[in-house]
């Protein structure tokens, strides 16, 4: 298996600056920029986290991979709530999601080499 090259620019339209420019859109039409501080969209995240949590709680780890059709339906909205917030709230703090994101794959895939990591759970600490 080939190793996931992370910091490769996407080859594909940038569909997390599109998300981010209909989101700065959404906002100043309903004139909610005022709300959207680091805080508030922080402390929504959280919220929205929360309730995609809640569709798992109490399912084994069969059930939670199995979910029925109306179920995995309103886990994929949540997901999104917890997607949305979260790229709103790094456009606020003037943060590049995805280039976050490829900088921190590199930081786990030397933390968590293949050789010390395969098939293991184990945090970085303790391989």
């Amino acid at each position: 298996m080939s190793e996931l090259r992370v910091n490769e620019p996407p080859t594909a339209p940038d569909a997390l600056a599109e998300l981010r420019d209909a989101l700065r859109v959404f906002a100043a039409e309903r004139d909610w920029e005022r709300f959207h501080t680091p805080k508030n969209l922080a402390m929504a995240l959280a919220g929205e986290a929360g309730e995609l949590i809640e569709h798992f709680q109490w399912l084994s780890a069969e059930q939670s991979a199995a979910l029925d059709t109306p179920t995995r339906e309103a886990v994929a909205l949540e997901m999104a709530d917890v997607m949305l917030y979260l790229l709103r709230l790094a456009d606020v703090l003037g943060i590049d999601l995805a280039a976050a994101a490829r900088r921190k794959m590199t930081i786990n895939a030397q933390r968590y080499p293949v050789a010390l990591a395969r098939g293991r759970a184990d945090k970085y600490d303790r391989l």
